[in-house]
């Protein structure tokens, strides 16, 4: 791995993780990765100081961020009112950034900051909260094809496909009125890929290059390779489970990431693709998509694999309907979850592999054959269950534990991906950002996914 240092983060200043092949200056226009000195940030121009007012609330107020044709909104977590609508370029994705209060927007060449304007403050034994409207801030990381964003172990990380780079930043620093601070590192070849970053100041990335995609490696902090496995055809998607344990998919099972250790998972079939990965820290288990019509565009699964990281035990879970890769998610006690094409919702215990509730949501539908299309898409915040139907433009909040749509809002746009803050103090809010958000994709011509 090739280490390219542009920016300095608090964690640059560790001498060891500072040892690199290759040490450069930035070039490029003021403002973006690569800029010039005195300006070292990768971000976009600096915003105004903020005139918003903030005020104090009775507790965490969670709010949420949909994706629309053109733009995104915002709304109130709980009454489901649209706070506020931004205009957006281009085909845009939601991503966490790791500090319960702002998303990144995938847009044109960069992540773009975009503050949900909820937060809470620590103070002493409690906690206090405060919101203010929200704004799509000029704060960006850009580069060339931003591909996933991944928060783990108090840290995010943002990889661009287009160059290999791997944009490592400090969640806690993010702010609308401050360019965004990263250290840069870059794989050795460019390619449709993914990092974790972990506590230890290790790196679990992807193997690959434009043309093919072949496994991963753990790079440590002086950037040497400490294991690789090269078993794992194409590649994608990330996971992780119960005690920091990661997940990595293949076209025929996958890899489980343990510490230094690097385990391969079989699928039982020749070509069995687990692309997609969710994971949750109260289970062992993962939950993954399976596919098996090699070089389908477009394959209508109705089978789902659970995935022990413990054991390594794969099972199979037969489904009456098929789904789609925004179908899956994992529950607030770690159950998995799987919208089908028939408007059902299906509650799995990931230690029985058995569906235990079945909750009608949405009128059946079709998975679209683009897949940047909006479909229905399932998304967990707190204790809720949150699932669009485009086809009325409606947004259902769902109860599994009672087994019923609790409320449901008519939006006035045609929702396509879901995002949320929770407005917890980070220290309060133990999720890691894995599996239920905007990183994982379906199978589509270019990108492979």
């Amino acid at each position: 791995m090739k280490i390219k240092l542009n920016h300095m983060s608090r964690w640059a200043a560790a001498p060891a993780s500072l040892l690199a092949l290759t040490v450069v200056a930035g070039c490029g226009a003021p403002g973006q990765a690569g800029g010039p000195a005195g300006d070292e940030r990768s971000a976009g121009a600096s915003a105004e100081p903020s005139s918003r007012e903030t005020t104090e609330a009775a507790g965490a107020a969670p709010r949420l961020a949909v994706t629309y044709d053109g733009g995104v909104m915002v709304l109130d977590g709980e009454s489901l009112e649209v706070l506020d609508t931004f205009p957006a370029e281009g085909f845009t994705r939601l991503n966490p950034a790791g500090d319960n209060r702002h998303l990144f927007l995938t847009e044109g060449d960069s992540f773009r900051l975009l503050d949900l304007g909820t937060w809470s403050e620590p103070h002493g034994d409690h906690a206090h909260a405060y919101t203010t409207d929200p704004l799509l801030t000029e704060q960006r990381i850009t580069g060339s094809h931003p591909g996933h964003l991944v928060n783990h172990d108090g840290r995010s990380l943002a990889f661009f496909d287009g160059t290999g780079e791997m944009h490592l930043f400090d969640p806690a620093n993010l702010s609308a009125d401050s360019l965004i601070d990263t250290t840069v590192t870059t794989t050795d070849e460019a390619h449709h890929g993914v990092a974790v970053p972990r506590a230890d100041d290790s790196t679990v990335v992807t193997i690959g290059n434009e043309e093919s995609r072949s496994g991963v490696k753990i790079v440590d902090e002086a950037g040497e390779t400490v294991a690789e496995s090269t078993g794992c055809p194409g590649v994608h998607g990330e996971a992780v489970a119960e005690g920091g344990v990661i997940t990595v998919g293949c076209e025929d099972g996958l890899l489980i990431i343990d510490g230094e250790e690097i385990r391969k998972v079989d699928s039982p079939d020749d070509y069995g693709r687990i692309g997609n990965q969710f994971g949750s820290e109260h289970s062992p288990v993962v939950l993954g998509d399976y596919k098996v019509e090699e070089g389908a565009e477009l394959e209508r699964p109705t089978r789902v694999t659970l995935t022990d990281t413990g054991s390594g035990e794969l099972r199979l879970v037969d489904l009456p309907a098929s789904y789609s890769f925004r179908s899956l998610a994992r529950g607030p006690q770690g159950e998995a979850l799987v919208l089908g094409t028939d408007g059902t919702l299906r509650v799995i215990d990931p230690a029985s592999a058995e569906v235990t509730r079945e909750i009608e949501v949405t009128e059946p539908w079709e998975e679209p054959v683009e897949w940047q299309e909006p479909r229905p898409t399932v998304h967990v915040t707190g204790d809720e269950v949150l699932v669009t139907e485009p086809g009325t433009q409606t947004l259902h909040v769902v109860d599994i534990g009672a087994g019923e749509v609790t409320r449901s809002s008519e939006l006035p746009e045609v929702p396509n991906e879901v995002g949320s803050a929770s407005g917890k103090a980070p220290a309060a809010d133990h999720a890691h950002d894995h599996g239920d958000h905007a990183h994982d994709h379906g199978d589509h011509k270019g990108h492979d996914h």
